[in-house]
């Protein structure tokens, strides 16, 4: 069952940029489907996010802010698969 990530990211971020090249890698291994919402595209995102972006949601659930290092993403990713079961 795949899991599904909701990256709220804008342009010209380097953070943003970081976090989807560590998401792009995890999903070499892990069965992930990525929604990728730009913040600047509502003036209600731009408001809850402001500049705390990149931010990454697992399953609907705010998982990390700013950076997501790879085997924390992965650690939690196998963690939540197994609470599923």
């Amino acid at each position: 069952m795949s899991k599904r990530l909701t990256l709220y990211t804008r342009a010209d971020c380097c953070l943003c940029a970081e976090m989807k090249a560590t998401i792009e890698r995890v999903a070499r291994t892990v069965a992930l489907v990525v929604e990728e919402i730009d913040v600047d595209s509502s003036p209600e995102l731009r408001r809850a996010y402001g500049d705390q972006v990149p931010v990454l949601l697992i399953d609907g659930r705010k998982a990390f802010k700013y950076r997501a290092p790879e085997r924390e993403l992965l650690r939690r990713l196998k963690d939540r698969r197994g609470a599923d079961r």
